[in-house]
């Protein structure tokens, strides 16, 4: 009896071992699972949301196409200047660039196909193609748009971070008041501000221009500042319910300290409205960067955008319109992927789907 029991526990670690074994095997085998379902999950996600933008730029460009053939009067005149609607061969060539003397159908296409071929048409008030007005002066607005996003997001992280419950009564309440302000200071009226005081008093920044770093820094700042104030708010409260959650209290009896988990989890967890909030506000960003570049005279989609609609240069308008829709979809669209990146809850819940 003794002898059969020592030759079962001889048999016995052999057998647990496979067991082990075969256990891990399932478990890496469930892993792998998890991961292609996760992945194919974000790429049916991405793959729905590029229709969705694309959908969203067609209806853009096609309501801006309606409503060039809806307005009133002929397109050979809204398309011309006062100068040169008088001029024959001018208006023919009109007419055969944009295929008027062809079935609106046809126009519509060849529009289409012109503008998924990169090409804006001519401005015939700037006497230059469209694309060269956008190359010339719209780098400079995405310049401008860059740096205030930047700024905004510093201002944001800054403001969520340091200032809490545990601040000093009076500096929290004096920072509020200041995000408050700040928040609702139109990013002009911000900028006019700022020209008064660092341009025309100190006179350590150029009243306007675009040439060097310094013309940069405050068109950027009266964009940014602005919106870090509101991103801060958002963050900010973000983060404080996230600290009444029951994994801070856990996190904080594992050894972290209040500053790691702000850090490391809270701004994670709060990020996601503030995301959303962000993706919104880049149509804001972008708007602001047109007004702004009045009051600071820099050239960019300001520029463009005035100067189009002071000489009725319909063919820059409708670039305009199709480059702003573009820049709201991919902003969108740049949220949606963010979900993913920040939250990888979303992953779970759409691999359970």
């Amino acid at each position: 009896m003794d002898n059969s029991q020592e030759i079962a526990k001889d048999y016995s670690q052999p057998v647990s071992i496979a067991d082990d074994d075969s256990r891990e095997t399932v478990i890496r085998k469930e892993s792998l699972q998890e991961k292609l379902r996760s992945a194919g999950s974000f790429v049916l996600f991405l793959a729905s949301r590029l229709v969705q933008a694309l959908f969203v730029v067609w209806s853009a460009v096609t309501l801006a196409f309606i409503a060039v053939h809806c307005a009133p009067g002929d397109i050979v005149d809204s398309l011309l200047t006062d100068t040169e609607k008088s001029n024959e061969q001018m208006r023919l060539r009109v007419i055969e660039e944009w295929g008027l003397d062809k079935p609106v159908i046809v126009q519509y296409v060849g529009y289409i196909g012109k503008l998924l071929h990169g090409d804006f048409g001519t401005s015939y008030a700037q006497k230059k193609s469209v694309n060269a007005i956008f190359a010339e002066q719209f780098p400079a607005t995405i310049q401008l748009t860059v740096v205030a996003l930047i700024i905004s997001v510093v201002v944001a992280i800054i403001g969520a971070l340091f200032i809490s419950r545990r601040t000093n009564v009076v500096v929290g309440s004096l920072y509020k008041g200041i995000e408050l302000t700040l928040l609702s200071t139109p990013p002009f009226w911000f900028g006019i501000l700022l020209l008064f005081v660092f341009s025309f008093t100190l006179g350590w920044f150029p009243v306007a221009g675009s040439s060097g770093i310094k013309s940069l820094v405050l068109p950027a700042l009266a964009i940014g500042i602005p919106m870090g104030a509101n991103l801060s708010q958002i963050l900010r409260q973000g983060i404080e319910k996230s600290e009444e959650q029951p994994y801070t209290l856990t996190s904080l009896s594992r050894g972290l300290s209040p500053r790691a988990i702000r850090w490391h989890h809270s701004l994670r967890h709060a990020s996601i409205p503030a995301l959303t909030v962000g993706g919104m506000m880049v149509g804001g960003l972008l708007g602001g960067a047109v007004i702004t570049e009045q009051v600071f005279g820099r050239p960019g989609l300001g520029q463009i955008a005035l100067n189009a609609i002071n000489s009725k240069d319909l063919p820059v308008i409708l670039a305009v319109v199709f480059v702003s829709s573009l820049v709201f979809v991919l902003a969108s669209t740049l949220v949606d992927v963010l979900y993913f990146v920040v939250d990888p809850r979303l992953k779970v819940a759409r691999s359970e789907e």
